[in-house]
């Protein structure tokens, strides 16, 4: 399995449009960088190949990555980066820029940086049934800002931001998914649709949404996460909301066995 992190947003929502702060990935919890905590967490299931994206002060985000990789022994192999020259203009094209790395021919893990959670989220998601595998929480502040999974009759039927009618269940998307081969080349293609057509500043739960809806139910499964902490860093009360009461969660947080979704 190879994995796809998204790193390289300058953090306009939290820190503003002109600023040159460290990238979300090196903020500390607990004395570590969510950088270091997503490897230790991805070294602990034995994946063996990174793909990295970066733009905002890709040098401080590479110094980080090889520092944590080369203290936790994980080989020479296994950071690899990708530099995304528009890196202001979309998330879109740094997944773009990701495209050989969706079309390897490998299962694929993507991931966003910005993310403090508990290692039980991760270990839900690798231990799921589902080739293709979302995860998500239904536990949420139903606005606009999350990114939405919406179920009905137990299957997943749309993605997205967007609220749509006729749904049975509605949940978060951490922003953590698992794609066969075959979907993954299908988000490669739902992505080059968008460059093509110019419309490449929409988001990257866009392409994945326009696969989710051609492909036949049951393409996709998902996990629920409901009750681990985590929580996506975007806006400066979510930095407060990490360190006051997320991560304590963390450290108190004991995983229980539950069956994958269906």
């Amino acid at each position: 399995m190879k994995v796809i992190m998204l790193a390289a947003g300058v953090g306009r929502r939290l820190y503003g449009d002109e600023n040159d702060h460290l990238p979300k990935a090196l903020l500390r919890f607990g004395g570590k960088t969510l950088l270091a905590r997503h490897l230790e967490i991805l070294g602990e299931h034995g994946i063996d190949e990174m793909t990295i994206v970066v733009g905002h002060r890709k040098d401080d985000l590479l110094t980080e990555a090889e520092a944590v990789v080369n203290a936790l022994g994980m080989g020479e192999g296994f950071l690899k980066s990708i530099f995304n020259p528009r890196y202001e203009e979309s998330a879109l094209l740094s997944l773009w820029t990701a495209d050989a790395v969706m079309r390897s021919g490998d299962d694929v893990l993507f991931m966003d940086a910005d993310v403090l959670y508990h290692p039980e989220l991760m270990g839900r998601l690798m231990r799921s049934e589902h080739r293709n595998c979302f995860t998500m929480d239904r536990e949420f502040e139903m606005d606009d800002e999350p990114v939405k999974i919406y179920l009905r009759g137990g299957e997943m039927y749309d993605f997205g931001k967007q609220m749509v009618n006729g749904y049975e269940g509605i949940a978060e998307w951490p922003g953590f998914m698992r794609m066969s081969p075959e979907i993954a080349v299908k988000v490669a293609d739902a992505v080059q649709v968008h460059i093509d057509n110019d419309t490449e500043l929409a988001t990257y739960e866009t392409a994945m949404r326009d696969v989710l809806v051609s492909e036949p139910a049951g393409t996709f499964g998902y996990e629920d996460i409901t009750g681990i902490p985590w929580t996506e860093i975007d806006f400066p009360e979510d930095v407060t909301r990490a360190e006051e009461i997320i991560f304590p969660q963390m450290e108190e947080f004991e995983p229980v066995s539950r069956a994958s979704g269906e």
